[in-house]
């Protein structure tokens, strides 16, 4: 008896000693280990927010879309959204505050929920194109914080290769209707499948990550004329292929190269004078890597990047933009309204040692993540100034009232 008594005492001062050494707890210094915890984009909350329950608000969502089944040349897309989130790792809520941006976007009153990746089948094309719009949709019904400016939820979708922005200017249509889209790649992406492109055995074979954008504007997804590519330096079909971008589909065309003639200002000058007040999705492809106020959906491929960069995608292209003059272009881009935006075209397989590409795609999000950010803060803040002004104005109206009443 007097050994376990003895026993029991060394632990207590062992217990103790190892606690003057160490007197921070283990759950503390586990939330400051950027390699450790489940893996979500920058250490945000995981929610399950495909469920019918809506009564969770949700300002941006984090969505990934683990899909490549439309790939025509490097798959490996589908592992994309886990590699983004890898290269998010060391962002982190009292941590990531962006001086160019002047804002750290996870430590502000918005609910900012990474909702982890759609079910989606590997097997069944037409069955995934259903399950994504779905998984989109069900999002966008939840409500919000910001009702009074932002009544749905925005969200920022990890590809995948590129045919998953189908399904979801099919969803943002039911809300917003036509959209404009700002998109990033290498590659026009408006290719009409039955003039030349190989390989299409079946109406759904016919949606691929090189012509769902000509599908998009045939459903009525997208305003023709208003919607802009950037960094394109693809090889064509022939001539016909920038024919149908800009008359059949409505694309304004920025090639890669006039970066360097008119530079990033000039870029975004080009941009917003195209998009104007509408609606906007944007898209950045991993391939390639101001005073406008309305919706706006970017879509980036990382393919709109020079390979030596972001070598991790399934169709890379010589002579792409670098991280730095797309992360300007991003912050040129700042008034705009996002009601969508993806990174897509991530290709973790081919990626380097260093996981430069994986890296350089979280990065690009958290800049797109800052925009949406502060341009909801200070709508609220705008909207709750005009709601003061106004009653101020009823009271003021209401006391002359009152005073014509009694004389």
């Amino acid at each position: 008896m007097k050994f376990f008594a003895l026993l029991s005492t060394l632990s207590t001062i062992s217990a103790l000693h190892v606690g003057a050494d160490y007197p921070h707890p283990l759950e503390d210094l586990d939330k400051d280990l950027p390699f450790s915890q489940p893996v979500t984009f920058a250490h945000l909350e995981w929610q399950r927010c495909l469920s019918a329950d809506h009564t969770t608000p949700l300002d941006i969502a984090i969505l990934g879309f683990p899909y490549d089944t439309s790939t025509s040349y490097r798959p490996g897309a589908r592992f994309g959204p886990r590699g983004i989130r890898a290269g998010s790792s060391r962002e982190k809520k009292g941590r990531s505050y962006n001086p160019i941006w002047g804002i750290d976007p996870y430590s502000t009153p918005l609910s900012i929920i990474d909702c982890g990746d759609i079910p989606i089948t590997p097997f069944d094309a037409s069955h995934a194109f259903k399950q994504m719009e779905q998984g989109y949709r069900q999002i966008l019904h939840h409500g919000t914080t910001t009702p009074s400016t932002h009544p749905h939820p925005r969200i920022i979708s990890l590809g995948g290769d590129h045919s998953i922005v189908l399904p979801i200017l099919r969803s943002l249509k039911s809300i917003y209707g036509p959209i404009s889209v700002i998109h990033l790649d290498s590659h026009l992406d408006t290719w009409d499948p039955g003039a030349g492109y190989t390989g299409i055995a079946s109406a759904q074979s016919a949606i691929t990550h090189g012509t769902f954008f000509w599908h998009a504007a045939r459903e009525g997804c997208i305003d023709a004329g208003r919607s802009v590519h950037g960094g394109l330096r693809t090889k064509l079909f022939s001539e016909r292929d920038y024919e149908i971008d800009e008359h059949v589909v409505g694309f304004h065309r920025i090639e890669a190269h006039e970066i360097d003639e008119i530079g990033v200002g000039g870029i975004v000058e080009r941009t917003l004078a195209v998009v104007g007040n509408n609606p906007v999705y944007l898209s950045i492809d991993i391939d390639e890597a101001k005073g406008v106020v309305g919706y706006v959906c970017w879509v980036l491929t990382m393919a709109v990047l020079d390979p030596s960069i972001a070598p991790a995608t399934g169709t890379p292209e010589s002579g792409g933009w670098t991280t730095r003059e797309l992360k300007r272009y991003i912050k040129g881009l700042e008034e705009l309204n996002l009601v969508g935006a993806d990174v897509v075209e991530v290709s973790p397989p081919y990626d380097s040692a260093a996981e430069t590409t994986s890296v350089a795609a979280a990065d690009l999000i958290v800049d797109i993540l800052a925009a949406m950010v502060k341009k909801t803060l200070e709508s609220q803040s705008q909207s709750q100034s005009e709601g003061e002004g106004e009653g101020e104005g009823e009271g003021e109206g209401t006391a002359r009232q009152t005073a014509r009443d009694e004389l």
